[in-house]
């Protein structure tokens, strides 16, 4: 394994070499770009000190030493919100923020009155008492401390996806998503007695310590089944939520409206553990895969006290029944409609993310639940988009208050081809509008509604994020034009080095016309259409002036998006001399669904010649140079990357690859989303032809869809930069093709980070993967 150099310098007295001071200099370049915070979360409430606006901001910035990130909370003032003043001459920050330690979540209540903090903490032994802190905090003091011990269950899920958090309406109960309890496992020499307590035993009792526990892939390693709980406020007692069968992981649970004879329901998602649309009775990877088919379900919430023992609790019952996914249920605020979003052309179509769906049903409570009309459509998927019209909802989830003060207009954040806008849906119509500014390069995301109030943030690849807030001015007709953003300044500080490289930064979104190789083919129009790149530089490229060295940055999925919002790693980049080109090829998020399709059973040929006539507009407009142009990418742009310096190897001078996939034949075995190596290859006949043992005939069509297909004709230096607890492309599958690399007699350069997965996200494994990617494009461009 190569390192990179300490991050901090030499305490060493010796001169350094210019190289070593060169590396030196970048070092302290990317920490100041890493000190750079992000906005999280906000939270907004009237404040009792008038018309204002008391807002909680969440923030977070990297801690390079400690290795992790750092969580802390600003207070936010707005006097007088929506009565006509300037947010940028009328704010008040408060004078420091306060550090979140030891907080793995935090939710307010539906009020604003009370905040819930939950704090996982890893016990020190199987016989610690307690393994999570639910924290409940009023405006000056802690109110309640529940102390859950690890045979209740394990740690709350806080992974964005099976995570779920929601008070109740009364803000009494809170229900959540945890781990099921271990299951205790026998130790050599012990034996269980009848009444579960460990005895002294022959040698042999130890059978069962070694039982294999599946989970749900990268990013779940070890982690139990996740079930929902529910915390009484008061009394401090908790309650897993009983009767969901075995074979469902469950999440994302909300409360449902108050029902007349007192009951009260949650809802929530589940996941059968068999993906019965690929016919296998395995638990395939979860994280980014929206092709998992799941369901709402409705239980009656645990009782508490002396009512308890009145109920045998049920099995729950399934909302969902004609629909093959459906997923993050919010209830409009007048408790009248269910409102969820629907990846059903994820799962019927087998690509791991396509575009998603809005659907709408009446909502009933009690007895009637089993009685609810079908759902209607809201928002269906969009196959082809006009121009610069709508291209379909492209989101994962909601606000848990996603709505306008009308109860019928709900607000979310999309990819929009390349940029991320904030939209609205009205429930009634379906009408959706764009609510931030057209004219825009930056990408939004949406933070808070309160009323007719949004506070949202803003970045573009020159500017940092930044909060804006908008006031509806309409109270009768909700349109994009009623909509007037306004920025609230952060008092947020840069080195000068950095406001340098950040004020001269200059980018533009660029029209690709799809390949003339295409022309023979026969495509849906919307995979005709002319798909983006974004044009990242240190500064405007003048005609006739030398311009910078190029980096092609591709993106993963493939079956993602870049957008142009701001990355700390790219613009320190930027900052060292380069422009980059973000290629968005056909099958990226953001363009409708016909471009998106027709990427599956073409990669390897299809985005490879996006990417390359995407380099030539480039070079055609004067803002690259042919002999000075690099390639970075990871996963499937790792992939992509290792097929460019493959099939196209006169046109880059080096690639940089993070996780990549470079031979799918050898991967399929080894990786927790086998289901990937055939859709990619195959198309929609991966639906079928899925297999858990591949057949030779298997093997050989994902060799050759493969970057080791062409290992051959590589020629240029290639850097590797693997993790090696990844479960989605087993560091074996770089270290096959850099072997094979060298074995050829190219140069190759391998860093391993030995506790990263796939991501490599890691603050320290982030900073030196940057450090080397910067030092390794000096030297060869």
């Amino acid at each position: 394994m190569e390192l990179a150099p300490a991050i901090l310098g030499s305490n060493s007295a010796a001169p350094q070499a210019p190289q070593d001071r060169q590396l030196a200099k970048q070092s302290e370049l990317l920490q100041s770009f890493f000190g750079i915070p992000s906005i999280d979360k906000a939270w907004a409430s009237p404040s009792p000190r008038g018309n204002g606006l008391d807002v909680v901001v969440a923030m977070s910035q990297i801690d390079l030493p400690g290795n992790a990130k750092r969580n802390f909370m600003s207070h936010l003032y707005l006097p007088e919100a929506g009565h006509g003043l300037d947010p940028a001459t009328n704010c008040h920050w408060s004078p420091f923020p306060i550090q979140l330690s030891g907080a793995s979540l935090v939710v307010p209540s539906p009020s604003g009155s009370k905040v819930l903090v939950v704090c996982n903490t890893e016990p020190a032994s199987k016989d610690s008492p307690c393994s999570v802190k639910l924290q409940i905090w009023g405006p000056m003091q802690l109110l309640k401390e529940v102390h859950v011990p690890s045979k209740l269950h394990g740690s709350v899920y806080t992974d964005g996806w099976f995570e779920g958090v929601s008070w109740s309406h009364d803000e009494r109960f809170i229900a959540y998503v945890a781990e099921e309890p271990p299951v205790d496992r026998p130790v050599f020499g012990q034996a269980m007695g009848k009444d579960g307590q460990k005895q002294e035993g022959e040698a042999g009792t130890w059978k069962g310590q070694g039982d294999w526990m599946e989970d749900w892939g990268e990013c779940y390693a070890g982690k139990r089944r996740p079930l929902i709980y529910v915390a009484d406020t008061n009394s401090g007692s908790v309650q897993a939520v009983e009767g969901i069968p075995q074979d469902l992981s469950a999440g994302q649970v909300v409360w449902a409206p108050s029902s007349s004879e007192g009951t009260q329901y949650l809802v929530f998602v589940a996941w059968s553990s068999f993906a019965d649309n690929f016919k296998t009775p395995r638990k395939l990877g979860m994280k980014y895969c929206y092709n998992r088919p799941c369901a709402l379900y409705a239980t009656a919430a645990p009782m508490f006290g002396s009512h308890s023992l009145d109920r045998t609790p049920g099995a729950p019952l399934k909302l969902t029944a004609t629909i093959s996914s459906a997923f993050s249920p919010r209830f409009s605020p007048d408790g009248e409609f269910l409102v969820f979003l629907s990846a059903k052309a994820a799962v019927d179509s087998g690509a791991h993310c396509a575009t998603n769906s809005l659907h709408c049903v009446k909502w009933s409570g009690g007895d009637s639940l089993g009685t609810l009309p079908p759902a209607r459509d809201v928002v269906p998927v969009i196959s082809r988009p006009d121009a610069k019209g709508f291209p379909g909802l492209y989101c994962s989830t909601f606000l848990s208050h996603p709505w306008l003060y009308d109860n019928r207009t709900l607000l979310l954040t999309s990819a929009w081809r390349s940029t991320q806008v904030i939209v609205s849906v009205n429930l009634e119509s379906g009408e959706v509008l764009r609510l931030t500014p057209e004219d825009s390069i930056s990408s939004w995301s949406l933070l808070s509604v309160f009323k007719n109030i949004l506070l949202a943030v803003a970045s573009n690849p020159g500017s940092p994020p930044d909060l804006k807030i908008a006031y509806c001015s309409s109270m009768e007709k909700i349109s994009d034009a009623a909509f007037q953003w306004s920025d609230i300044p952060t008092p947020v500080e840069h080195t000068e080095e950095v406001q340098s490289i950040l004020s001269s930064i200059s980018s533009r979104i660029l029209q690709i016309p799809v390949p003339s190789s295409d022309g023979n083919e026969i495509l849906p129009q919307g995979a005709k259409d002319p798909f983006e790149a974004i044009f990242v530089s240190p500064g405007e490229v003048k005609e006739g002036s030398e311009p910078p060295p190029l980096v092609l940055v591709l993106h993963g999925g493939p079956h993602s998006v870049s957008v142009t919002g701001f990355s700390r790693n790219y613009a320190f980049l930027v900052g060292l001399g380069f422009s980059l080109l973000h290629v968005n090829y056909r099958g990226s998020l953001g363009f409708g669904e016909e471009a998106l399709q027709c990427l599956l059973g073409n990669v390897g040929r299809r985005d490879v010649n996006d990417v390359l006539t995407a380099l030539d507009v480039v070079l055609a407009e004067g803002l690259a140079k042919p002999d000075k142009v690099a390639v970075v990418g990871g996963s499937h742009g790792g992939f992509l990357t290792s097929h460019l310096i493959g099939q196209a190897p006169g046109r880059f001078v080096t690639g940089i690859v993070r996780n990549p996939v470079c031979n799918i034949s050898s991967m399929v075995g080894i990786t927790d989303i086998p289901d990937w190596c055939y859709m990619e290859s195959y198309g929609k006949a991966g639906l079928n032809l899925y297999d858990e043992a591949p057949s030779v005939k298997h093997l050989g069509a994902f060799y050759q869809a493969s970057p080791i297909a062409h290992v051959d004709k590589v020629q240029v230096p290639t850097m590797f930069l693997l993790g090696a607890q990844d479960r989605r492309v087993p560091v074996s599958n770089g270290l096959q093709y850099a072997q094979a690399l060298r074995a050829r007699g190219l140069e190759v350069k391998v860093i391993v980070f030995p506790d990263d997965i796939h991501a490599i996200d890691r603050p320290q494994s982030d900073f030196e993967s940057f450090v080397n990617i910067g030092a390794w494009l000096k030297r060869f461009t």
